[in-house]
């Protein structure tokens, strides 16, 4: 007892427990990894491969150093799939829900870890809130496993048990937005497909707005005049980019042989808008990415830095972040004192948060585009593809994972922790304690641009 009390006094802030949380994840999925029985060789996964894949599947990432259709065994998959579900739900939403199934009552102290956690607005009823994002998750992923299953049973004709384990397991990569396939070309084989594709695109959409907009959607969907700040930034932004990368990768990649170029008229575009789903940080791909033109990759890494919602299973800066800083600019040219978004005005702690959060990532992409540079052989366009799939948690690749050597992959892993758990979060949990000033300075004003 008390050592456990002073383990719980040492990490006295949400964002310590989060980030403790989700490293004791990664660890647990290593040690599972690198089991010989995780392995179709059968024999021990080097411990820096099994880091790799525990942190891309509890950071619901996708990026893998070896195929996991042939290197891992069955049990190796189903602990991918598990540390998948972990990491997509949040380590301290499940925390909170053994703690009301178990003692039936929730404390303060858990209400603030899983409110830090899931994002919820108001600490009012969390134990309920907690129960729908589970009930909620597991609901999605069920839907959407029988109808992969369906598929797979009547479509492809595999049999029973194995069609089952197939639509379960992309079902909860799809939901989490992890990206983790069990075929050695992803879904390539699956590009004109639309039941396939539209159910796991539509699984990746409704997973990556977040379970704050989706229980608002559900609630009032036929009133978007009610709808909060929140859900209309993040319903907005969404649509436009979805639309706007549906767009540039028809245009783009139309007349590329080895991408859109081979399909009909109703293929390019299923296989147009699948590309624009999955940087929304699913990791998916049913065209070859290392064949698309540089430019497709860099709309692609412009569709992966920004990401999904928040407080959904998606990665990025996130599409609120995006859509405020829009909303900022637009004041700004416009002269505007506030900045309002529909009839709400937007306070300048979350206009901060924004800016803070995106000069970071930007910071972060920065420094380890250039550190895998210096290490790899690889082009600018390739290394700054992978390190933005990697910190937006997305997953996609050109095809250099495998080959950025040790130091590169440990790289690769620090991305996609910091990726998941947040910059900012990764920030506070490192300090003990919020700090105050008392006083201000006098005002001066400085010369921008």
């Amino acid at each position: 007892m008390r050592i456990a009390s002073v383990a719980l006094q040492r990490f006295q802030h949400p964002a310590q427990v989060i980030v403790t949380a989700f490293a004791s994840a990664v660890l647990l999925g290593t040690g599972l990894l690198a089991l010989p029985v995780a392995t179709e060789s059968g024999e021990p996964a080097e411990w820096l491969t099994a880091l790799f894949t525990a942190t891309s599947a509890v950071c619901v990432t996708g990026l893998a150093v070896v195929d996991t259709e042939t290197h891992w065994s069955f049990f190796g998959e189903v602990v991918i799939a598990g540390l998948i579900q972990i990491g997509g739900l949040g380590i301290m939403t499940l925390a909170t829900l053994f703690t009301v199934l178990v003692s039936g009552r929730l404390g303060l102290r858990a209400r603030i870890f899983a409110q830090a956690e899931t994002k919820t607005l108001s600490m009012s009823d969390l134990r309920r809130v907690v129960r729908n994002v589970v009930l909620f998750s597991l609901i999605c992923e069920a839907i959407t496993a029988v109808l992969l299953t369906g598929r797979f049973l009547l479509g492809y004709g595999e049999p029973f048990g194995r069609a089952v384990y197939l639509g379960a397991f992309h079902a909860v990569s799809a939901f989490n937005n992890a990206g983790f396939g069990l075929w050695s070309d992803s879904l390539m084989r699956f590009v004109t497909d639309p039941w396939i594709c539209l159910t796991i695109a539509a699984a990746v959409i409704i997973g990556g707005l977040g379970f704050p907009v989706m229980f608002e959607l559900f609630g009032s969907w036929r009133h978007p005049s009610r709808w909060s700040v929140l859900t209309r930034v993040t319903v907005g932004v969404t649509v436009l980019l979805l639309l706007a990368g549906t767009v540039v990768f028809l245009i783009t990649e139309w007349r590329n042989p080895r991408t859109l170029g081979a399909l009909d008229g109703s293929g390019k575009l299923l296989a147009a808008f699948f590309t624009a789903v999955m940087p929304r940080t699913a990791g998916f791909n049913s065209l070859d990415i290392a064949a698309m033109y540089p430019s497709s990759w860099l709309a692609t890494d412009l569709l992966m830095f920004i990401g999904g919602g928040s407080a959904g299973t998606a990665g990025g800066i996130k599409v609120t972040t995006f859509g405020m800083l829009a909303f900022v600019i637009w004041a700004e040219m416009r002269g505007e004192p506030d900045v309002n978004i529909g009839h709400r005005r937007l306070p300048q702690t979350a206009q901060r948060q924004a800016i803070s959060i995106s000069l970071v990532s930007v910071a972060l992409v920065a420094v380890a585009t250039y550190l895998l540079l210096v290490i790899t052989p690889h082009s600018l366009d390739q290394v700054l593809f992978e390190v933005i799939s990697a910190f937006g948690t997305v997953g996609l690749s050109t095809g250099i994972t495998a080959d950025a050597g040790p130091v590169g992959h440990i790289l690769l892993v620090l991305l996609m922790f910091i990726g998941r758990t947040g910059p900012l979060t990764l920030g506070s949990a490192l300090a003990l304690k919020d700090r105050t000033r008392r006083y201000q300075l006098p005002e001066e004003r400085v010369i921008v641009g």
